[in-house]
């Protein structure tokens, strides 16, 4: 068996173990020599995340390998999200709200606006079946309303909030249609979401043997725990910069995303330059799903359980925001081609909503 490269080992343990060593008191983890080289470790670890999600995407096939990278993520992520929740307490009742409606405006803005320009950049015009985008699309609008929106308008709690039998329908509801979804796309009408057309040199791979595929999915989760992990300990100094520059908290909960959501987008705008869109947008759109659809439902029975305020609904600003990106994703997908322009309108959407994070 071909052994795997050093980039796609090293950093990964390399971040466990910087993460081990400053949890057990070893390294003083505000420090600057700390810091710096956790930046590089974490820059290392992403790039080791995407090669190993393309060896599973490989042995596969689509839409498999992608949604293997869409879950590792979230379900960290979630997992995060969860224990901040906990030792927090009251001060993260906004903390699922954010983080999920962040998600959902990098992913759908960002990673699919880089897609659609680096794409058609190369290609002029980049194709994707509408059969499979068009579905998904709906299916993110109806979870993002439903957790994100209706909590402003439903009157049995204070606030823009659920009460106890609304959070349980909500987190209940977003799970079975998240199952749904995965059930279309990866058993019933799973030629939806294959690749269409497009540089085909992938299908002429060789496939990884089972050991190398087996190797590769320890190696992704080690690697995606060390990226949630080093941004969360890279956390305390980015909100002394973001208060320092007189921001808004919230500008913190958004870089954490970003540098969470490395590993996603950089799979996504390779699969975009060789012109597979579909396995772009597999990823973006499969990832804004598997935020709300797991993370709402487990952030629901921590509240529950452990008796804690969970605010969901979104502030009128973030609302606009939202109804801006779901319209003008579904106008993107609904042609199942797009130009540099269906790009560059993405792009500018999430311009302004990190603009107006920084500037409210």
């Amino acid at each position: 068996m071909e052994r795997p490269p050093v980039s796609s080992w090293l950093p990964p343990l390399a971040a466990c173990a910087l993460l081990g060593a400053t949890l057990a008191g070893l390294l003083p983890g505000h420090s600057a020599w700390v810091l710096v080289p956790a930046v590089l470790v974490l820059i290392g670890t992403v790039f080791a995340a995407v090669h190993h999600a393309e060896v599973i995407a490989l042995k596969l096939g689509e839409p498999f390998g992608t949604l293997v990278l869409a879950l590792a993520v979230t379900l960290i992520e979630g997992s995060l999200i969860v224990s901040l929740m906990l030792s927090a307490g009251d001060d993260a009742a906004t903390l699922a709200r954010d983080t999920v409606f962040a998600t959902v405006m990098i992913v759908c803005n960002g990673v699919l606006g880089l897609c659609l320009l680096a794409g058609s950049v190369r290609h002029h015009v980049v194709s994707f079946r509408p059969e499979g985008t068009t579905p998904a699309v709906a299916v993110l609008a109806t979870l993002a309303t439903l957790t994100l929106v209706l909590p402003q308008f439903t009157l049995a709690s204070v606030g823009p909030t659920y009460s106890t039998a609304q959070l349980v329908f909500a987190g209940v509801v977003s799970l079975l249609l998240y199952m749904v979804f995965v059930f279309v796309q990866t058993i019933r009408h799973r030629d939806y979401f294959l690749p269409d057309g497009g540089d085909t040199a992938d299908e002429h791979a060789a496939r990884p043997s089972g050991r190398a595929a087996l190797l590769s999915l320890v190696l992704l989760l080690i690697a995606l725990v060390g990226v949630v992990g080093l941004a969360k300990m890279l956390a305390p100094t980015i909100e002394g910069a973001v208060v320092a520059a007189g921001m808004p908290l919230a500008v913190v909960g958004i870089a954490i995303a970003v540098m969470v959501l490395l590993p996603e987008t950089l799979s996504a705008l390779r699969a975009a330059r060789r012109g597979r869109l579909q396995t772009s947008m597999n990823l973006g759109l499969g990832s804004a799903l598997a935020t709300i659809g797991l993370t709402i439902p487990a952030v629901v029975v921590a509240s529950i359980a452990g008796g804690l305020p969970l605010v969901l609904g979104l502030p009128p600003t973030e609302t606009v925001l939202l109804a801006l990106t779901l319209l003008l994703t579904a106008m993107t997908v609904l042609p199942g081609r797009a130009t540099v322009l269906q790009g560059a309108l993405h792009l500018v959407v999430l311009f302004v909503f990190l603009f107006l994070a920084m500037v409210p």
